[in-house]
């Protein structure tokens, strides 16, 4: 468990979390604007933080009437594994596809895309450092299809103290995908990088819910 992790009294019950929901999404939304990194047309990233996992708890235990502590505390089981520790980065990873046609072409050619993301930190002509992407190992495991990829993943991105140096002393930054069917590659704009940053450094701060 990550030093950040989520306990039961970061929860909210059923009726208290109503009373915040339409506020709290909101700002959530607005969070996640500077933590999503669009990889070509068919991947995005979402850089997972403690509000960014609360709110999915919050929204799970909503849908699912979860109101027990035992109910809750699996879900924070579950979703407390997405936090990044410090020098960690976590990321949930989105194949976007919108029509069959695209899933059928697309799925079987992207398996074993979840390796082949990197943060590249350093002129890219020079000798940048490489962070590579790590999947969730309990979601690989769950992955029965050898020859489709699923349309979600988990990765992290464990960042030596050379690199995070590097991150934070202003060099260039860019997330890649070097995969056999597919390649992106994205610089990180200001505000991507200083949200990544915090993360990295162990000081990300959660906004107030209720």
């Amino acid at each position: 468990m990550t030093a950040s992790a989520l306990g039961l009294d970061d929860i909210l019950d059923l009726r208290a979390y109503e009373r915040v929901r339409d506020d709290y999404r909101r700002r959530v939304i607005e969070l996640k604007r500077s933590r999503r990194l669009a990889l070509g047309p068919h991947l995005s990233a979402v850089f997972e933080c403690a509000d960014t996992v609360r709110f999915q708890i919050q929204e799970m235990a909503r849908a699912e009437r979860i109101v027990t502590d035992e109910g809750l505390q699996h879900e924070l089981d579950v979703y407390n594994r997405l936090l990044p520790a410090e020098g960690e980065l976590s990321a949930t990873l989105f194949v976007e596809l919108t029509s069959e046609e695209d899933l059928r072409h697309w799925l079987p050619r992207l398996v074993g895309i979840e390796r082949a993301l990197a943060f590249e930190i350093g002129d890219p002509e020079a000798r940048p450092d490489v962070v590579a992407s790590i999947p969730e190992q309990s979601h690989a495991d769950a992955l029965t299809r050898e020859s489709v990829t699923a349309a979600v993943h988990y990765v992290r991105f464990a960042f030596s103290t050379g690199a995070v140096r590097r991150f934070a002393a202003g060099e260039p930054v860019a997330l890649a995908v070097h995969h056999p069917a597919y390649e992106a590659r994205t610089v990180l704009e200001p505000e991507v990088r200083a949200a990544l940053l915090q993360d990295l450094e162990g000081r990300t701060a959660r906004l107030q819910l209720g």
